[in-house]
C-alpha cells in the first residue's frame, strides 16, 4: 500500500484522531515495517531458491564422479559383460588421479556453501 492509497483509505473512512494528530505518521511507519517485512521474507526465499539450486546441480555433479570412482576403481575384468563399459573403463583410467581432485574440490566447494547458508541464519 502506497501513501496515495493510504491518503484515499484514511480520507474515506475519516477516523477520529482528535487524541493523536500523529495517527496517520504512526500508520506509515508501521507500513514502512510492513513493506521492510515482506522484502525480507522475499529475500529468504529467493537466498532459499539459491541454495536449493546450487545443491541439486552440487549433488548430481558429486554423484557422477563418485560413480565414476566407483567404475575405475580395481574390478575383476571377467565381470565386465558389456563392451561399451570396457571402452569408458579404458578412455577414463588415465584421468582417475585428476577426477579424484575434482572430487575434493566439489566436496570442498559444497562445505563452504553449506557453512556460508549457516552463518546466515545464525546471525
Amino acid at each position: 500500500m502506497n501513501d496515495q492509497q493510504l491518503d484515499s483509505f484514511l480520507k474515506e473512512n475519516k477516523p477520529r484522531v482528535e487524541s493523536d494528530p500523529t495517527f496517520t505518521l504512526e500508520a506509515r511507519r508501521r507500513m514502512a515495517e510492513v513493506e521492510g517485512i515482506k522484502a525480507e521474507v522475499d529475500r529468504t526465499r529467493r537466498s532459499g531458491r539459491v541454495a536449493l539450486i546450487v545443491a541439486l546441480v552440487s549433488g548430481i555433479i558429486l554423484g557422477a564422479v563418485a560413480s565414476a570412482v566407483a567404475f575405475l576403481w580395481p574390478i575383476d575384468p571377467a565381470a565386465l559383460e558389456h563392451r561399451l563399459l570396457d571402452t569408458v573403463r579404458t578412455v577414463l583410467e588415465p584421468y582417475k588421479n585428476y577426477i579424484l581432485f575434482f572430487l575434493a574440490l566439489m566436496i570442498t566447494a559444497l562445505c563452504l556453501v553449506l557453512t556460508s547458508g549457516r552463518k546466515q541464519v545464525l546471525q
